[in-house]
Formats: structure tokens, sequence, C-alpha cells
């Protein structure tokens, strides 16, 4: 066999692969919608018809979302949700997966707020397009972050590199990027 004969296996191994990073970006298409508050983004990874159970609320995917970025607005002024490991098991059109987050929510109140946890999906495969069509967000932990106090300088440093923005405004929306497009802080 040559090394670049499409074999039955091989285009078999090929296929699953395109799918299982179609549901990665799936997942990631998510945590940029929630983070930067781009409704239809986060909305592009559910299926029109897809439920979330998140434990604190629950809903079809326009009231899950509304939800979802009026709660970080309104309790937060800054927030990540960032996806860890991350497992999947592909049945034909239909895919199950568990995909751990990690989340850091700076309250308006109060300390920053941490969580850990899971999220165990249902994806299907619809004309082409992979989307979650059903989701149950198990927090496994909460608890509050206790910032380290930098000198000065370094955290004047630190923030140079220009606003961290919640909408499209946000540094990550600019293409091309160049440095140009690093606006640095007032003060």
């Amino acid at each position: 066999m040559r090394d670049a004969e499409l074999t039955p296996e091989l285009l078999a191994f090929i296929r699953e692969q395109k799918d299982r990073q179609e549901i990665h970006d799936c997942l990631m298409r998510y945590a940029r919608g929630v983070d930067r508050h781009d409704r239809e983004l986060m909305a592009s990874a559910y299926h029109p018809d897809a439920y979330d159970k998140h434990g604190i609320a629950e809903g079809g995917v326009g009231e899950f979302c509304d939800w979802a970025i009026g709660m970080h607005g309104a309790t937060q002024t800054g927030h990540q949700h960032i996806i860890n490991n991350h497992s999947v098991e592909i049945d034909g059109d239909v895919a199950h997966a568990e995909t751990y987050f990690s989340f850091w929510g700076e309250n308006r109140e109060g300390p920053p707020l941490m969580a850990f946890g899971r999220y165990i999906d249902r994806f299907e495969k619809r004309d082409g397009r992979w989307a979650i069509a059903y989701r149950v967000c198990m927090t496994e932990q909460t608890g509050h972050f206790i910032p380290t106090n930098y000198p000065e300088e370094v955290r004047r440093k630190s923030a140079s590199t220009g606003p961290c923005t919640r909408d499209k405004g946000d540094l990550s929306y600019v293409r091309p990027l160049g440095p140009e497009a690093v606006v640095p802080r007032a003060g």
C-alpha cells in the first residue's frame, strides 16, 4: 500500500476526524459567543429546537442565550468560559460528548467567581451541520478567586495591550490582526 492511497479505512478515519473537529468548533463558538456577548455566535452552537439545562436556568436556545448574556452582563464586568478535556462518541449523525469547563467571572460586587464542571451534550448532525441538540451543565465546584496584588508597573504593562470588551469591538474580532489593531488603555 502506498502512503497516499485513500483506503476505505483512511476515508472513514478522515470523516470521523472532520466530525470531531466540527463538534469541537461548535464548543468554541459557544464559549466565544457567551464571553463576547455575541448572541448570534452563541446560538449558532445549538440547533434551533435545542434545550439547555444549566441548573440555575434552562430553556430553548433564544431564551437561554438571552438569560446567559443578560445575567453575565448584569453581574460581571468580564468573564471567561474555558474549554478543557473533551471526549466524544460518534454514532452516525448523533454524538454524545463530555466536556470539562473552567469559568472565571469578575463580579461587579465581591471577589471574582470561579467554577468548574462539565457539559454533557448530545450533538446531532442535521443537513451536514453539527450542533448541540440537548445540553446539561453539571457544575461541580464554585468558589471565589483571590487576585494577586501586582505592583502598579506590572498592572499598567499588562493592561497596555488594549481593552477587553464583551462585544464585537473586542480585539479578537479585528481582521487582519497587526500592530495597528492594539489600542492602549487610557491611564
